[in-house]
C-alpha cells in the first residue's frame, strides 16, 4: 500500500508539473560563473589579450548538487597579446549539461580584442566574438504522462514523437569593451546579439521560446592599495566590485570585494536576482609563481535553500610568460577571481 501510494504520490506531482509548465512562458538562459574575473573572456570577450602573459584558464562549476540532474558547466579558454595587430586573440569551448544527460550544450568560440590608447593614463580594449554551438538531446531519457502505468509508474513505451534531430547547430555572436587604468576597470559586453533559434522542433525563427535572448553585462572595480611595495609577497589590495547582468526580464546584480595578501586572495559577494536574494559567495585564491588556484562556495540564500543549498566552483590558471616583452601592450589591473 505505501508502494502504490508513492507511486500515486509520483503521478500526481507528474500531471501538477505538465499543467503548470506549458501554460508559462520558459526561456533559455546562458550558463554563468561565480568567479567572473577568474574566466575574464566569457565574462567579456575584450578581456582577451589584456594580461601581460598568455593565459590557459579553466573553470568547473557544479550547480545545486544536492539535486539529481543538476547543472555542470565546463569552460576552458586561452588567450594572448600580440604586439602585430595591436590586440589579442582568445579562443575558448564551452561545455554545459541540465538534468541526467538530458540536455547538453557545446560551443566553441573565437575572439578578436583591438587595444585603443585614449592618452598616458586610459587604455580601452574592444572586442568581437563569434561561437559555433551545438545542443543536444537525449529523447530516450524523458518520460511522459502516456508512459504511466497507476500501479507500477512509468512502464509504458511513449508515443510523443521524438525531435527530427538529437542535435541542433547555430552561430552565436557577442562583442564588448572595457576601459580602464591604473586604478580602476569598467567594461560592458553583449552575448547572444543575433538571438539564434535553438528549438530541436519546427518553429518559427522568433519563437520567444526557443530563442536565446540577447544578454548584458556591465562590470566595474577599483584597486585600492593597502600595502604598496614592489615585492608581490607583500603587497596588499583591496578590490571592490560591481556586475550586472540582465537577460530578457531576468536581472543579476552581483556586489562584493576581493582583499590580497601577497599571493592569498580572500573574496565574498551578495547575489541580487530580479525576483530575490540568491546567493552569499565566498572564495578563497592562491597564486603560486605561474599557476592560480581558486574556490567559490556558493551559499543558496532564496527559498531552494531546502533542496539545493550550495554551489561550488573551481578555477585554475597557467601563466605563459615570453622572454621578448610586448612594446604596445597596457595590461589590465584587475582582480583574477
Amino acid at each position: 500500500m505505501i508502494v502504490k501510494n508513492s507511486v500515486k504520490n509520483r503521478i500526481y506531482i507528474f500531471f501538477i508539473l505538465a499543467i503548470i509548465i506549458p501554460c508559462s512562458q520558459t526561456f533559455a538562459q546562458d550558463p554563468e560563473f561565480s568567479q567572473f574575473y577568474a574566466n575574464p573572456i566569457y565574462t567579456n570577450p575584450a578581456f582577451a589579450g589584456s594580461s601581460n602573459v598568455g593565459r590557459a584558464v579553466m573553470n568547473i562549476r557544479s550547480q545545486w548538487p544536492n539535486i539529481a540532474g543538476s547543472l555542470r558547466t565546463v569552460s576552458a579558454s586561452y588567450d594572448e597579446h600580440y604586439d602585430a595587430i595591436n590586440g589579442g586573440i582568445g579562443v575558448m569551448v564551452t561545455g554545459d549539461e541540465a538534468g541526467v544527460g538530458l540536455l547538453r550544450t557545446f560551443s566553441a568560440t573565437g575572439i578578436y580584442s583591438y587595444q585603443i590608447i585614449i592618452n598616458r593614463y586610459l587604455t580601452v580594449r574592444a572586442a568581437i566574438q563569434a561561437s559555433i554551438t551545438q545542443k543536444t538531446i537525449d529523447f530516450g531519457k524523458l518520460t511522459f504522462s502516456d508512459q504511466i502505468s497507476l500501479s507500477n509508474g512509468f512502464i509504458y513505451a511513449t508515443n510523443e514523437p521524438a525531435p527530427p534531430n538529437s542535435s541542433v547547430y547555430f552561430a552565436n555572436f557577442a562583442a564588448g569593451a572595457v576601459i580602464y587604468s591604473s586604478r580602476f576597470y569598467g567594461g560592458f559586453a553583449i552575448h547572444n546579439l543575433t538571438q539564434p533559434n535553438q528549438a530541436f522542433y519546427q518553429t518559427t525563427p522568433t519563437d520567444e521560446k526557443s530563442i536565446i535572448p540577447i544578454r548584458y553585462t556591465a562590470h566595474a572595480g577599483l584597486v585600492i592599495p593597502i600595502i604598496q611595495t614592489r615585492d608581490e609577497k607583500r603587497a596588499s589590495n583591496l578590490w571592490p566590485n560591481i556586475l550586472y547582468m540582465q537577460q530578457r526580464q531576468f536581472t543579476q546584480l552581483n556586489l562584493g570585494m576581493y582583499y590580497n595578501r601577497g599571493p592569498i586572495v580572500l573574496g565574498a559577494y551578495y547575489r541580487q536576482t530580479s525576483s530575490n536574494a540568491d546567493a552569499l559567495i565566498g572564495l578563497l585564491g592562491i597564486r603560486y609563481n605561474k599557476i592560480r588556484f581558486g574556490y567559490s562556495y556558493d551559499a543558496t540564500l532564496s527559498h531552494a535553500n531546502p533542496g539545493a543549498p550550495n554551489s561550488h566552483e573551481i578555477s585554475l590558471a597557467f601563466e605563459l610568460r615570453k622572454r621578448i616583452p610586448k612594446k604596445t601592450l597596457r595590461a589590465i589591473k584587475c582582480p583574477e577571481f
